[in-house]
């Protein structure tokens, strides 16, 4: 068997493998949860209201937002973005999901980092975190020494 034949067999099993863990994550609690959340928000007439609304005001704020704090309406648009983001917010469904959402994100998060760092620690993985933890030098957070 030549490296080329090796290469593409080990490629095989890799596929089959990672279609293993995508059928057991698709089989987890957290998609059943994100799944029917997701269905509960998008059945609801009052919160699909909302939504388009937000998504109108949305708009409004960015035509706004082209000009930056100098456009007139800069910060009436804006209030009105935050004030319809809340009230969308205060439907329990959006609480919920918004709640299954971020454990699906967490579970795949830890699937990615086990999965990157069995091929070495030093890999770095992506997170929807906005402050992640190990914070480094070149992203304005303190320096732990640790760099390169």
């Amino acid at each position: 068997m030549s490296i080329l034949e090796t290469k593409t067999l080990d490629m095989s099993v890799l596929l089959l493998k990672a279609y293993e863990i995508g059928d057991m994550i698709n089989a987890s609690a957290e998609v059943a949860e994100y799944l029917y959340w997701k269905d509960q928000v998008d059945r609801d007439s009052d919160i699909q209201n909302c939504v388009k609304l937000f998504k109108i005001k949305k708009q409004q704020f960015a035509e706004c937002e082209r000009f930056g704090h100098y456009h007139p309406d800069y910060h009436a648009a804006l209030e009105e973005v935050k004030k319809v983001q809340s009230r969308l917010d205060e439907f329990e469904a959006v609480k919920k999901f918004k709640q299954a959402e971020e454990r699906l994100d967490d579970l795949l998060y830890s699937v990615s980092k086990t999965i990157a760092h069995s091929v070495s620690e030093t890999i770095k993985v992506p997170s929807n975190d906005p402050l992640p933890a190990g914070r480094g030098c070149g992203s304005g957070g303190g320096c732990s020494g640790k760099c390169g």
